[in-house]
Protein backbone atom coordinates (compact mmCIF):
# COMPACT_ATOMS: atom_id res chain seq x y z
CA UNK A 1 0.00 0.00 0.00
CA UNK A 2 1.45 3.40 -0.95
CA UNK A 3 1.48 6.49 1.28
CA UNK A 4 -1.45 7.89 -0.67
CA UNK A 5 -3.56 4.94 0.47
CA UNK A 6 -6.34 3.10 -1.26
CA UNK A 7 -10.00 3.76 -1.98
CA UNK A 8 -12.52 0.96 -1.58
CA UNK A 9 -16.24 0.35 -1.20
CA UNK A 10 -18.05 -1.68 1.42
CA UNK A 11 -21.51 -2.17 2.86
CA UNK A 12 -23.20 -3.47 5.98
CA UNK A 13 -24.95 -6.47 4.46
CA UNK A 14 -24.69 -9.71 6.39
CA UNK A 15 -24.20 -13.25 5.13
CA UNK A 16 -27.52 -15.11 5.30
CA UNK A 17 -25.92 -18.23 6.74
CA UNK A 18 -23.41 -16.91 9.33
CA UNK A 19 -24.89 -13.43 9.84
CA UNK A 20 -21.41 -11.98 9.49
CA UNK A 21 -20.74 -8.69 7.71
CA UNK A 22 -19.86 -9.22 4.06
CA UNK A 23 -18.26 -5.75 3.73
CA UNK A 24 -16.25 -5.70 0.45
CA UNK A 25 -17.46 -9.19 -0.54
CA UNK A 26 -21.07 -8.17 -1.01
CA UNK A 27 -22.25 -9.05 -4.56
CA UNK A 28 -24.43 -5.95 -4.68
CA UNK A 29 -21.55 -3.43 -4.38
CA UNK A 30 -21.68 -2.92 -8.13
CA UNK A 31 -25.16 -1.48 -7.84
CA UNK A 32 -25.42 2.29 -7.82
CA UNK A 33 -26.13 3.70 -4.35
CA UNK A 34 -25.39 0.45 -2.51
CA UNK A 35 -22.71 0.75 0.20
CA UNK A 36 -20.33 3.66 0.83
CA UNK A 37 -16.77 4.63 -0.06
CA UNK A 38 -13.77 4.45 2.30
CA UNK A 39 -10.12 5.43 2.22
CA UNK A 40 -7.18 3.74 3.92
CA UNK A 41 -3.82 5.51 4.29
CA UNK A 42 -0.76 5.94 6.53
CA UNK A 43 0.04 9.21 8.30
CA UNK A 44 2.50 10.52 10.89
CA UNK A 45 1.02 12.02 14.07
CA UNK A 46 2.43 13.86 17.09
CA UNK A 47 4.09 10.74 18.46
CA UNK A 48 6.31 10.59 15.36
CA UNK A 49 5.14 7.09 14.44
CA UNK A 50 3.37 6.06 11.26
CA UNK A 51 -0.26 5.16 11.89
CA UNK A 52 -2.83 3.57 9.64
CA UNK A 53 -6.07 5.44 9.20
CA UNK A 54 -9.34 4.16 7.78
CA UNK A 55 -12.29 6.47 7.33
CA UNK A 56 -15.50 6.05 5.37
CA UNK A 57 -19.14 6.81 4.91
CA UNK A 58 -18.68 8.85 1.72
CA UNK A 59 -21.34 8.73 -0.98
CA UNK A 60 -18.95 8.72 -3.96
CA UNK A 61 -15.38 7.69 -4.70
CA UNK A 62 -14.53 11.29 -5.45
CA UNK A 63 -15.63 12.38 -1.98
CA UNK A 64 -13.47 9.68 -0.35
CA UNK A 65 -10.42 10.76 -2.39
CA UNK A 66 -10.96 14.41 -1.43
CA UNK A 67 -11.18 13.52 2.27
CA UNK A 68 -8.01 11.42 2.04
CA UNK A 69 -6.07 14.16 0.27
CA UNK A 70 -7.20 16.73 2.84
CA UNK A 71 -5.96 14.50 5.67
CA UNK A 72 -2.58 13.92 4.02
CA UNK A 73 -2.14 17.66 3.46
CA UNK A 74 -2.56 18.53 7.14
CA UNK A 75 0.21 18.93 9.71
CA UNK A 76 1.04 16.29 12.30
CA UNK A 77 -0.72 18.34 15.00
CA UNK A 78 -3.90 18.71 12.94
CA UNK A 79 -3.92 15.00 12.16
CA UNK A 80 -3.50 14.19 15.86
CA UNK A 81 -6.40 16.43 16.83
CA UNK A 82 -8.69 14.78 14.30
CA UNK A 83 -7.58 11.18 14.75
CA UNK A 84 -6.76 10.80 18.43
CA UNK A 85 -9.41 10.26 21.05
CA UNK A 86 -9.24 11.65 24.58
CA UNK A 87 -8.22 8.15 25.67
CA UNK A 88 -5.25 8.17 23.30
CA UNK A 89 -4.13 11.65 24.28
CA UNK A 90 -4.36 11.01 28.07
CA UNK A 91 -2.24 7.89 27.83
CA UNK A 92 0.31 9.70 25.68
CA UNK A 93 0.34 12.63 28.13
CA UNK A 94 1.08 10.31 31.05
CA UNK A 95 4.18 9.01 29.26
CA UNK A 96 5.51 12.58 28.99
CA UNK A 97 5.22 13.28 32.74
CA UNK A 98 8.77 12.29 33.63
CA UNK A 99 9.75 15.18 35.90
CA UNK A 100 7.05 14.85 38.55
CA UNK A 101 7.04 12.92 41.81
CA UNK A 102 6.11 9.22 41.62
CA UNK A 103 3.20 9.78 43.99
CA UNK A 104 1.87 12.57 41.76
CA UNK A 105 2.16 10.37 38.68
CA UNK A 106 0.29 7.64 40.52
CA UNK A 107 -2.50 10.10 41.37
CA UNK A 108 -2.68 11.26 37.73
CA UNK A 109 -2.82 7.67 36.50
CA UNK A 110 -5.57 6.80 38.97
CA UNK A 111 -7.70 9.75 37.82
CA UNK A 112 -7.14 8.92 34.16
CA UNK A 113 -7.90 5.19 34.45
CA UNK A 114 -10.78 5.35 36.93
CA UNK A 115 -12.66 8.45 35.86
CA UNK A 116 -11.51 10.30 32.74
CA UNK A 117 -11.13 7.47 30.23
CA UNK A 118 -14.36 5.62 31.17
CA UNK A 119 -16.41 8.82 30.68
CA UNK A 120 -14.51 10.78 28.02
CA UNK A 121 -12.18 8.27 26.38
CA UNK A 122 -14.17 7.67 23.18
CA UNK A 123 -14.60 11.35 22.30
CA UNK A 124 -12.30 12.82 19.66
CA UNK A 125 -9.81 15.24 21.20
CA UNK A 126 -10.86 18.04 18.87
CA UNK A 127 -14.56 17.44 19.64
CA UNK A 128 -14.34 17.54 23.45
CA UNK A 129 -16.52 20.29 24.92
CA UNK A 130 -17.45 21.61 28.33
CA UNK A 131 -20.80 19.85 28.10
CA UNK A 132 -19.06 16.48 27.96
CA UNK A 133 -16.99 17.34 31.02
CA UNK A 134 -19.95 18.71 32.97
CA UNK A 135 -21.91 15.54 32.27
CA UNK A 136 -18.99 13.46 33.54
CA UNK A 137 -18.77 15.34 36.84
CA UNK A 138 -22.53 15.19 37.29
CA UNK A 139 -22.37 11.42 36.95
CA UNK A 140 -19.38 11.13 39.26
CA UNK A 141 -21.01 13.24 41.98
CA UNK A 142 -24.05 10.94 42.05
CA UNK A 143 -22.31 7.56 41.75
CA UNK A 144 -20.76 5.56 44.57
CA UNK A 145 -17.05 4.97 44.12
CA UNK A 146 -14.70 2.29 45.40
CA UNK A 147 -15.24 3.38 49.01
CA UNK A 148 -19.02 2.98 48.80
CA UNK A 149 -19.77 6.71 48.53
CA UNK A 150 -19.56 9.40 45.85
CA UNK A 151 -16.28 11.31 45.50
CA UNK A 152 -15.92 14.29 47.79
CA UNK A 153 -15.76 17.83 46.35
CA UNK A 154 -12.00 17.83 47.02
CA UNK A 155 -11.60 14.67 44.94
CA UNK A 156 -13.64 16.17 42.10
CA UNK A 157 -11.41 19.24 42.11
CA UNK A 158 -8.30 17.06 41.92
CA UNK A 159 -9.76 15.11 38.98
CA UNK A 160 -10.52 18.38 37.20
CA UNK A 161 -6.97 19.58 37.91
CA UNK A 162 -5.60 16.44 36.24
CA UNK A 163 -7.81 16.94 33.19
CA UNK A 164 -6.92 20.63 32.95
CA UNK A 165 -3.22 19.80 33.10
CA UNK A 166 -3.58 17.25 30.30
CA UNK A 167 -5.57 19.63 28.10
CA UNK A 168 -3.15 22.49 28.77
CA UNK A 169 -0.42 20.22 27.45
CA UNK A 170 -2.54 19.66 24.34
CA UNK A 171 -2.75 23.44 23.89
CA UNK A 172 1.02 23.78 24.19
CA UNK A 173 1.43 21.11 21.53
CA UNK A 174 -0.87 22.97 19.16
CA UNK A 175 -3.62 20.34 19.21
CA UNK A 176 -6.46 22.46 20.60
CA UNK A 177 -6.98 26.18 21.14
CA UNK A 178 -9.02 26.36 24.33
CA UNK A 179 -9.26 24.25 27.46
CA UNK A 180 -12.88 23.09 27.85
CA UNK A 181 -12.24 22.11 31.50
CA UNK A 182 -11.25 25.63 32.46
CA UNK A 183 -14.65 27.04 33.41
CA UNK A 184 -16.32 23.90 34.79
CA UNK A 185 -18.12 24.70 38.05
CA UNK A 186 -17.83 22.23 40.90
CA UNK A 187 -19.03 22.25 44.51
CA UNK A 188 -16.63 24.14 46.74
CA UNK A 189 -14.56 21.77 48.86
CA UNK A 190 -14.81 22.14 52.62
CA UNK A 191 -11.37 22.36 54.15
CA UNK A 192 -11.42 20.16 57.27
CA UNK A 193 -10.85 22.02 60.50
CA UNK A 194 -8.95 20.21 63.20
CA UNK A 195 -11.15 19.46 66.23
CA UNK A 196 -9.57 19.40 69.67
CA UNK A 197 -10.45 16.38 71.80
CA UNK A 198 -12.01 18.22 74.74
CA UNK A 199 -13.46 16.31 77.68
CA UNK A 200 -16.99 16.71 76.31
CA UNK A 201 -15.99 15.31 72.91
CA UNK A 202 -14.07 12.45 74.50
CA UNK A 203 -17.17 11.49 76.53
CA UNK A 204 -19.30 11.65 73.38
CA UNK A 205 -16.77 9.46 71.52
CA UNK A 206 -16.79 6.85 74.27
CA UNK A 207 -20.59 6.84 74.32
CA UNK A 208 -21.40 6.94 70.59
CA UNK A 209 -18.11 6.30 68.79
CA UNK A 210 -18.27 9.66 67.03
CA UNK A 211 -14.91 10.70 65.58
CA UNK A 212 -13.55 13.47 63.37
CA UNK A 213 -11.72 13.43 60.06
CA UNK A 214 -9.05 15.71 61.52
CA UNK A 215 -8.57 15.72 65.29
CA UNK A 216 -5.97 17.10 67.67
CA UNK A 217 -5.02 15.94 71.13
CA UNK A 218 -4.78 18.37 73.99
CA UNK A 219 -1.43 18.95 75.67
CA UNK A 220 -2.32 16.49 78.44
CA UNK A 221 -3.39 13.83 75.91
CA UNK A 222 -0.13 14.20 73.98
CA UNK A 223 1.77 13.76 77.23
CA UNK A 224 -0.31 10.66 78.07
CA UNK A 225 0.47 9.11 74.70
CA UNK A 226 4.19 9.78 75.00
CA UNK A 227 4.20 8.24 78.49
CA UNK A 228 2.42 5.18 77.09
CA UNK A 229 4.94 4.64 74.27
CA UNK A 230 8.09 5.41 76.27
CA UNK A 231 9.03 1.70 76.11
CA UNK A 232 8.56 1.52 72.32
CA UNK A 233 11.82 1.26 70.38
CA UNK A 234 10.60 4.10 68.13
CA UNK A 235 9.81 6.36 71.07
CA UNK A 236 12.24 9.05 69.86
CA UNK A 237 10.43 9.14 66.51
CA UNK A 238 6.98 9.53 68.07
CA UNK A 239 8.36 12.34 70.25
CA UNK A 240 9.96 14.05 67.25
CA UNK A 241 6.77 13.90 65.16
CA UNK A 242 4.50 15.00 68.02
CA UNK A 243 6.59 18.01 69.04
CA UNK A 244 8.28 19.13 65.83
CA UNK A 245 5.67 18.13 63.23
CA UNK A 246 7.64 15.94 60.80
CA UNK A 247 5.74 14.23 58.02
CA UNK A 248 5.79 10.45 58.13
CA UNK A 249 7.93 10.30 54.97
CA UNK A 250 10.36 12.79 56.48
CA UNK A 251 10.66 10.77 59.68
CA UNK A 252 11.15 7.53 57.74
CA UNK A 253 13.72 9.20 55.47
CA UNK A 254 15.74 10.89 58.23
CA UNK A 255 19.45 9.96 58.17
CA UNK A 256 22.08 10.36 60.84
CA UNK A 257 24.06 12.58 58.50
CA UNK A 258 21.15 15.04 58.70
CA UNK A 259 21.14 15.08 62.52
CA UNK A 260 23.56 17.36 64.40
CA UNK A 261 23.17 16.61 68.09
CA UNK A 262 25.94 19.06 69.05
CA UNK A 263 24.21 21.99 67.34
CA UNK A 264 20.75 20.66 68.24
CA UNK A 265 19.27 20.71 64.74
CA UNK A 266 17.73 18.27 62.26
CA UNK A 267 17.95 19.00 58.54
CA UNK A 268 15.10 17.71 56.38
CA UNK A 269 16.68 16.97 53.01
CA UNK A 270 14.78 13.90 51.76
CA UNK A 271 11.84 11.64 52.47
CA UNK A 272 10.71 8.12 51.76
CA UNK A 273 7.74 7.86 49.42
CA UNK A 274 5.36 4.91 49.05
CA UNK A 275 3.21 4.35 45.97
CA UNK A 276 1.64 0.96 45.57
CA UNK A 277 4.12 -1.68 46.68
CA UNK A 278 7.14 0.46 45.83
CA UNK A 279 9.04 2.63 48.31
CA UNK A 280 11.69 5.06 47.13
CA UNK A 281 13.69 8.02 48.41
CA UNK A 282 12.99 11.43 46.99
CA UNK A 283 13.22 15.14 47.75
CA UNK A 284 10.91 16.77 50.30
CA UNK A 285 7.37 17.61 49.25
CA UNK A 286 8.13 21.23 48.31
CA UNK A 287 11.09 23.57 48.27
CA UNK A 288 9.92 25.02 51.59
CA UNK A 289 9.91 21.51 53.07
CA UNK A 290 13.71 21.45 52.79
CA UNK A 291 14.32 23.04 56.17
CA UNK A 292 16.30 22.97 59.42
CA UNK A 293 14.42 22.19 62.64
CA UNK A 294 15.66 23.21 66.08
CA UNK A 295 15.71 20.57 68.83
CA UNK A 296 15.16 20.94 72.54
CA UNK A 297 17.43 19.27 75.07
CA UNK A 298 14.98 16.46 75.76
CA UNK A 299 14.72 15.57 72.06
CA UNK A 300 18.51 15.63 71.76
CA UNK A 301 18.80 13.26 74.72
CA UNK A 302 16.20 10.88 73.27
CA UNK A 303 17.97 10.78 69.91
CA UNK A 304 21.29 10.06 71.63
CA UNK A 305 19.71 7.17 73.54
CA UNK A 306 18.14 5.91 70.32
CA UNK A 307 21.55 5.99 68.63
CA UNK A 308 23.13 3.92 71.40
CA UNK A 309 20.26 1.43 71.22
CA UNK A 310 20.67 1.15 67.45
CA UNK A 311 24.39 0.43 67.82
CA UNK A 312 23.57 -2.35 70.28
CA UNK A 313 21.04 -3.79 67.83
CA UNK A 314 23.67 -3.79 65.08
CA UNK A 315 26.02 -5.81 67.29
CA UNK A 316 23.25 -8.30 68.07
CA UNK A 317 22.34 -8.68 64.37
CA UNK A 318 25.94 -9.32 63.32
CA UNK A 319 26.33 -9.97 59.61
CA UNK A 320 22.61 -9.55 59.01
CA UNK A 321 22.79 -5.87 59.90
CA UNK A 322 22.29 -3.42 57.01
CA UNK A 323 24.25 -0.20 57.47
CA UNK A 324 21.69 2.05 55.79
CA UNK A 325 22.52 5.22 57.70
CA UNK A 326 18.89 5.90 58.59
CA UNK A 327 17.85 7.07 62.04
CA UNK A 328 14.75 4.92 62.36
CA UNK A 329 15.06 1.34 61.11
CA UNK A 330 13.92 -2.16 61.94
CA UNK A 331 15.98 -4.59 64.03
CA UNK A 332 18.22 -5.32 61.01
CA UNK A 333 18.92 -1.71 60.04
CA UNK A 334 16.51 -1.61 57.08
CA UNK A 335 14.75 1.78 56.73
CA UNK A 336 11.07 1.81 57.59
CA UNK A 337 8.16 1.90 55.19
CA UNK A 338 5.96 5.00 55.74
CA UNK A 339 2.85 2.81 55.62
CA UNK A 340 4.25 0.76 58.51
CA UNK A 341 4.48 3.92 60.61
CA UNK A 342 0.81 4.63 59.98
CA UNK A 343 -0.24 1.10 60.95
CA UNK A 344 2.03 1.05 64.01
CA UNK A 345 0.74 4.40 65.24
CA UNK A 346 -2.89 3.31 64.83
CA UNK A 347 -2.19 0.21 66.93
CA UNK A 348 -0.50 2.22 69.68
CA UNK A 349 -3.36 4.73 69.84
CA UNK A 350 -5.91 1.92 70.14
CA UNK A 351 -3.96 0.26 72.96
CA UNK A 352 -3.50 3.55 74.81
CA UNK A 353 -7.25 4.14 75.10
CA UNK A 354 -6.90 7.72 73.92
CA UNK A 355 -9.36 9.24 71.43
CA UNK A 356 -8.42 8.41 67.82
CA UNK A 357 -6.17 10.64 65.75
CA UNK A 358 -4.22 9.97 62.57
CA UNK A 359 -0.46 10.00 62.38
CA UNK A 360 -0.68 13.13 60.23
CA UNK A 361 -2.82 14.71 62.95
CA UNK A 362 0.27 14.78 65.17
CA UNK A 363 1.57 17.34 62.68
CA UNK A 364 -1.54 19.46 63.28
CA UNK A 365 -1.02 19.01 67.00
CA UNK A 366 2.62 20.07 66.80
CA UNK A 367 1.57 23.32 65.12
CA UNK A 368 -1.09 23.89 67.77
CA UNK A 369 1.31 23.20 70.65
CA UNK A 370 3.97 25.49 69.20
CA UNK A 371 1.40 28.24 68.70
CA UNK A 372 0.08 27.78 72.24
CA UNK A 373 3.64 27.94 73.59
CA UNK A 374 4.05 31.41 72.11
CA UNK A 375 5.42 30.79 68.60
CA UNK A 376 4.18 33.19 65.94
CA UNK A 377 2.66 31.85 62.72
CA UNK A 378 5.79 32.57 60.68
CA UNK A 379 7.87 30.41 63.00
CA UNK A 380 5.26 27.64 62.87
CA UNK A 381 5.22 27.87 59.06
CA UNK A 382 9.00 27.41 58.87
CA UNK A 383 8.87 24.58 61.39
CA UNK A 384 6.31 22.66 59.34
CA UNK A 385 7.83 23.55 55.97
CA UNK A 386 4.74 25.18 54.45
CA UNK A 387 5.02 27.27 51.31
CA UNK A 388 2.19 29.58 52.36
CA UNK A 389 1.46 30.97 55.80
CA UNK A 390 -2.25 30.91 54.90
CA UNK A 391 -2.17 27.10 54.94
CA UNK A 392 -0.54 27.19 58.36
CA UNK A 393 -3.12 29.60 59.75
CA UNK A 394 -6.25 28.06 58.23
CA UNK A 395 -5.60 24.34 58.34
CA UNK A 396 -2.81 23.37 60.68
CA UNK A 397 -3.39 25.62 63.69
CA UNK A 398 -6.20 24.82 66.13
CA UNK A 399 -6.56 27.05 69.14
CA UNK A 400 -6.67 25.09 72.37
CA UNK A 401 -9.37 25.99 74.89
CA UNK A 402 -6.68 26.96 77.40
CA UNK A 403 -5.77 29.81 75.06
CA UNK A 404 -9.41 30.89 74.84
CA UNK A 405 -9.66 31.09 78.63
CA UNK A 406 -6.32 32.86 78.85
CA UNK A 407 -7.35 35.51 76.32
CA UNK A 408 -10.75 35.94 77.98
CA UNK A 409 -9.14 36.53 81.38
CA UNK A 410 -6.56 38.89 79.90
CA UNK A 411 -9.26 40.93 78.14
CA UNK A 412 -11.33 41.29 81.30
CA UNK A 413 -8.22 42.16 83.33
CA UNK A 414 -7.30 44.87 80.82
CA UNK A 415 -10.69 46.58 81.18
CA UNK A 416 -10.78 46.26 84.98
CA UNK A 417 -7.28 47.67 85.32
CA UNK A 418 -8.17 50.68 83.16
CA UNK A 419 -11.31 51.28 85.21
CA UNK A 420 -9.35 51.16 88.48
CA UNK A 421 -6.75 53.67 87.27
CA UNK A 422 -9.28 56.13 85.77
CA UNK A 423 -12.63 55.80 87.56
CA UNK A 424 -14.05 58.91 85.76
CA UNK A 425 -17.06 60.98 86.86
CA UNK A 426 -20.54 59.71 87.41
CA UNK A 427 -23.16 62.07 86.02
CA UNK A 428 -26.59 61.94 87.54
CA UNK A 429 -29.39 63.92 85.96
CA UNK A 430 -32.63 64.74 87.61
CA UNK A 431 -35.96 64.15 85.91
CA UNK A 432 -38.33 65.85 88.13
CA UNK A 433 -36.66 63.98 90.97
CA UNK A 434 -33.38 63.60 89.05
CA UNK A 435 -34.23 60.72 86.71
CA UNK A 436 -32.69 61.20 83.24
CA UNK A 437 -34.85 60.87 80.17
CA UNK A 438 -38.20 62.16 81.55
CA UNK A 439 -38.30 65.27 79.37
CA UNK A 440 -38.49 67.68 82.40
CA UNK A 441 -35.96 70.49 82.24
CA UNK A 442 -33.36 70.15 84.92
CA UNK A 443 -33.40 73.03 87.47
CA UNK A 444 -30.18 74.98 87.65
CA UNK A 445 -28.59 75.54 91.00
CA UNK A 446 -25.84 77.98 91.91
CA UNK A 447 -24.89 81.25 90.22
CA UNK A 448 -25.75 81.91 86.62
CA UNK A 449 -22.78 81.10 84.34
CA UNK A 450 -21.10 84.01 82.63
CA UNK A 451 -21.76 84.56 78.95
CA UNK A 452 -18.84 85.17 76.57
CA UNK A 453 -18.00 88.63 75.10
CA UNK A 454 -19.79 90.39 77.96
CA UNK A 455 -23.23 89.69 76.53
CA UNK A 456 -25.00 89.17 79.81
CA UNK A 457 -28.71 89.42 80.10
CA UNK A 458 -29.90 92.86 81.29
CA UNK A 459 -31.28 92.47 84.77
CA UNK A 460 -33.68 95.33 84.10
CA UNK A 461 -35.37 93.53 81.27
CA UNK A 462 -38.62 92.29 82.77
CA UNK A 463 -40.46 91.51 79.62
CA UNK A 464 -39.68 89.29 76.60
CA UNK A 465 -38.33 91.16 73.65
CA UNK A 466 -37.06 94.21 75.69
CA UNK A 467 -33.94 95.71 74.15
CA UNK A 468 -30.74 95.75 76.16
CA UNK A 469 -29.37 99.13 77.21
CA UNK A 470 -25.68 99.97 77.08
CA UNK A 471 -24.03 101.90 79.91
Amino acid sequence: MSDSGVIFKRCCCRHPGSNRLMESACPRLGERGHGSWYYHCTVVTLSGQRERVRRGGHATRKDAEAARDALLARSAEERTTELWTVDRWLRYWLTTRTSIRPSTLRSYTDHVERHLIPHLGRIRLGELTGRHITAMFTTLASTDGRYGRPPTPSTLHRIRATLRSALNAAIRNGLIRDNPARFIELPSPCRPQAQVWTEHRVDEWRRTGQRYSVAVWTTAQVADFLRFVDVDRLYAMWWLIALRGLRRGEAAGLRWVDVDLHAGVVMISQQRITYGHVTTEGPPKTAASRRTIALDKTTMRLLSEHRRRQIAESHNAGDRWVESGYVFTNLLGVPLNPDYLTRRFRTLVTKSGLPPVRLHDLRHGAATLAHAAGADLKTVQEQLGHTSIVLTADTYTSVLMQMHFKIAEATARLVLTAAARNPGHRHRAKLGNGTPGSGVKQQQTGPEPKRPNGKRRNKGAKKRGTRRTHA
